[in-house]
């Protein structure tokens, strides 16, 4: 039997200087533990918002200190050991240590993995290794690309998800001259609807952004190491100047994975957020946690909330289990995408149209509400999110009658 009890005096690691890890951190000092904690990150910036990063930050609309949660002085001030520029290179559970890159070893009662997840990249083979050739995931992919961003460059963008259209739309409100390539027929096809991928197809295309769907990328080439021309499947090629690759991530688990933790697609962790080693948590984008019949990983930042204070509560005793609420948002030109639940399985797909513009898609199996997308609509995935969380299923009829006042749909 699992002993939950967390004395004072007991040191809790966090390995991941992330959302999930600032999470838990900051909630343990909240309720009160009082016992040492320290959170160990590789970058050399304290904990930070990562959103942004393909926003704001990258036109130049926030600084760097503007991203951060909290100033240094947080961490001081609540007895937080904040470890930046350093990483974790093996967990010995035998000893209950954790084995630092300077050689120090850590003790631990208590040890949560909150490693995150990278970019996949494009391998050297297809021209992966030029310069010029970047990814979106932190403060230094940003910081290395932001100097090409001026007016008329050509910027090719590899991959139709939300951090590719992110991308795609900052870099032609800069001026840019924009292509982006998706592989599949569609963009979004993984995360969204038809409906949705059409309506993001026509925002993009009437700022500009040449879509270009169903073009698989066969390689970059480059001159004197710098990426030069892009080599699509059918053979035709596109002159860049410098190439943005979004084409998913991968999460950390090597750590974990030497260690001997069972692995999932992600680090497995059970209902109580627990490893196979029930002195290990595991949160974030990194963790895979039972969800309906399976298991899922969410990369989001309000599972990574969510989820790191969970692991908070869990460690003190004060929570029994998570339950994942999912819900993410995209912010493309002057649209605001927010989404509730997650659309697996759904067969249905109920418009909605809005204020001023606004529209919202509804996923339905059978009668089963899903999940929301809703562009420019917050009151509407306000309303979807809580008839979602409360397991309610308006008629799919009353979702497309304009007259159906949504706010009574909660108390039918």
């Amino acid at each position: 039997m699992i002993d939950d009890r967390v004395d004072e005096t007991a040191r809790i690691v966090v390995i991941g200087a992330g959302q999930a890890g600032f999470a838990v951190c900051a909630k343990l000092r909240e309720l009160g533990h009082p016992g040492p904690i320290t959170l160990i990150g590789e970058e050399a910036y304290p904990p930070y918002q990562r959103p942004p990063l393909s926003k704001g930050y990258l036109l130049g609309e926030t600084t760097e200190e503007r991203l951060y949660f909290r100033p240094l002085s947080f961490y001081e001030e609540r007895g937080i050991d904040l470890r930046l520029s350093t990483s974790a290179v093996r967990i010995d559970r035998a000893t209950a240590e954790v084995v630092l890159s300077n050689g120090e070893r850590l003790g631990y009662e208590r040890l949560v993995l909150t490693t995150g997840a990278r970019p996949r990249t494009l391998p050297a083979s297809m021209g992966g290794d030029l310069d010029g050739v970047y990814c979106v995931r932190n403060l230094a992919d940003i910081n290395a690309m932001a100097a090409r961003f001026s007016e008329g460059q050509r910027v090719l963008i590899v991959g139709g998800g939300y951090i590719g259209l992110e991308a795609a739309a900052v870099s032609a409100k800069l001026g840019l001259d924009v292509t982006l390539i998706e592989a599949t027929p569609r963009i979004l096809q993984r995360v969204a609807s038809p409906e949705t991928s059409g309506f993001f197809r026509e925002l993009h295309g009437a700022h500009g952004v040449k879509l270009l769907e169903g073009a698989g990328l066969k390689s970059l080439h480059g001159r004197d190491g710098h990426v030069e021309r892009a080599e699509l499947a059918d053979g035709s090629s596109i002159v860049v100047d410098f190439a943005i690759v979004g084409i998913g991530v991968q999460p950390n688990v090597e750590l974990a994975e030497d260690a001997g933790l069972a692995i999932d697609n992600g680090i497995a962790v059970d209902i109580h957020c627990r490893t196979s080693d029930p002195n290990i948590f595991s949160a974030g984008d990194c963790a895979s946690f039972p969800w309906r019949s399976g298991r899922i990983r969410l990369e989001s930042v309000g599972n990574a909330i969510d989820q790191g204070e969970a692991v908070a509560r869990m460690i003190l005793g004060q929570s029994a289990t998570y339950e994942a609420k999912p819900w993410f948002w995209s912010d493309q030109f002057d649209v605001k995408l927010q989404i509730a639940g997650l659309l697996s399985g759904y067969d249905t797909v109920v418009k909605r149209p809005g204020a001023a513009g606004g529209v919202s898609f509804w996923y339905y199996l059978g009668n089963k509400l899903l999940a929301v997308d809703a562009m420019n609509d917050a009151r509407v995935y306000m309303v979807a999110k809580r008839l979602i969380d409360a397991g309610k299923s308006p008629p799919p009829e009353a979702i497309q009658d304009p007259d159906t006042d949504l706010k009574s749909l909660l108390s039918a």
